[in-house]
């Protein structure tokens, strides 16, 4: 497969021609990450729907890298359960503990999840700040889980460690209002106790179904951990994958998914992909944006702008700026964009300003 079937293959696979009802839910079984108003503008790239993730039954929750996605409801139990780590190497590489940060605190990682996932559990039994929930699992914490916080001037629960422990005991977020929420888990909610590769293989499915294909390497890296850890659910999924070449490397795609890919439409539109979207989250970044000056602006440590994506290609960035109930974009194209992009730029802005619950006030930088 060359680079631009990749392209089209992700494009189709994740519902950017607002042709396939079932990627968004594909998109939330792997996980919408959500910052802000990321998730409806995800969503608003793909539907003429609804674009609030209530509507298509998605719950927050700290899952991936400890960040916050957007899962269905009913799926929550089964993916905290793929995402239990298999051993302590694996709870120590998604907290990012290094050697020495692992013998100084003296518990096993696997072990710190779980005690702090317990304290979790007995304290978040109403919808709670975070702030809330971080005082009072402190309280129940050992002192060797616990970090000095210069921001906040005290001692409280490592903030990775508390973000882990959320989904083994079903602890949702609640982004809605003001204050971020803490929620409870469901009456139903079964905490996952074993790491299961048979499960753990449905993380690799979700991902090469919407960012495939792909290798162990890049599944890994969005989990969370690495690659020698998370071996156990790569090979439990390899039975259900086809090997191809893309540009003379090998990747994996579910082979349900091999005649798709290889026959994906040629892409036709124009959307403006807001920082985080499913689209950015693939790990073999120099593929989704080859120029390297557009990678080092795409993938900053902090204020990441959008894409603006055109026919397969990403042909620049994007800022939105808003002033009271008016939202002006700024767009930094790579090169002069084609007049064909230029006409279609108007309607997705205005989709973009809609979904932040904004009025379109124009366009700069075009």
């Amino acid at each position: 497969m060359t680079r631009e079937q990749v392209m089209a293959h992700r494009i189709a696979a994740q519902g950017l021609h607002r042709d396939r009802p079932g990627a968004i839910a594909a998109l939330a079984s792997l996980g919408i990450q959500d910052s802000g108003p990321t998730a409806r503008l995800v969503l608003a790239a793909r539907t003429d729907g609804d674009v609030d993730p209530a509507a298509h039954h998605l719950t927050d929750g700290w899952t991936h890298r400890g960040a916050p996605h957007h899962h269905p409801t009913p799926q929550r139990n089964a993916i905290a359960a793929a995402a239990r780590p298999f051993d302590d190497a694996d709870a120590g590489a998604r907290l990012n503990w290094s050697g020495p940060e692992q013998r100084r605190v003296g518990i096993p990682a696997r072990e710190a999840i779980d005690r702090a996932a317990d304290a979790l559990a007995e304290v978040v039994t109403e919808p709670m700040t975070k702030g809330a929930a971080s005082t009072a699992v402190t309280k129940l914490l050992p002192d060797a889980l616990l970090r000095d916080c210069r921001p906040c001037a005290c001692v409280h629960v490592n903030e990775q460690l508390m973000r882990l422990s959320a989904l083994p005991v079903g602890v949702g977020l609640d982004a809605t209002g003001r204050t971020l929420l803490l929620t409870p888990p469901p009456p139903d909610w079964s905490r996952p106790v074993e790491g299961d590769p048979a499960r753990a293989a449905r993380l690799v499915l979700d991902y090469l179904r919407v960012l495939g294909p792909a290798g162990p390497r890049e599944v890994a890296d969005f989990v969370g951990t690495s690659p020698t850890a998370f071996a156990p659910g790569w090979e439990a999924a390899l039975p259900e994958l086809v090997e191809v070449r893309v540009d003379d490397r090998p990747a994996w795609l579910p082979a349900t998914d091999l005649d798709a890919a290889l026959g994906a439409p040629e892409p036709d539109l124009v959307r403006f992909l807001p920082p985080l979207d499913p689209m950015l989250q693939a790990r073999d970044r120099e593929l989704v944006a080859p120029d390297p000056v557009v990678r080092k602006d795409l993938y900053r440590v902090l204020g990441n702008p959008g894409a603006l994506l055109a026919d397969g290609e990403i042909v620049g960035t994007w800022r939105p700026r808003a002033s009271g109930k008016r939202l002006t974009i700024e767009i930094a194209p790579v090169a002069e964009l084609e007049p064909d992009v230029r006409a279609r730029l108007d309607d997705e802005a205005e989709r973009v300003a809609a979904a932040r619950g904004l009025t379109l006030a124009g366009l700069t930088g075009i």
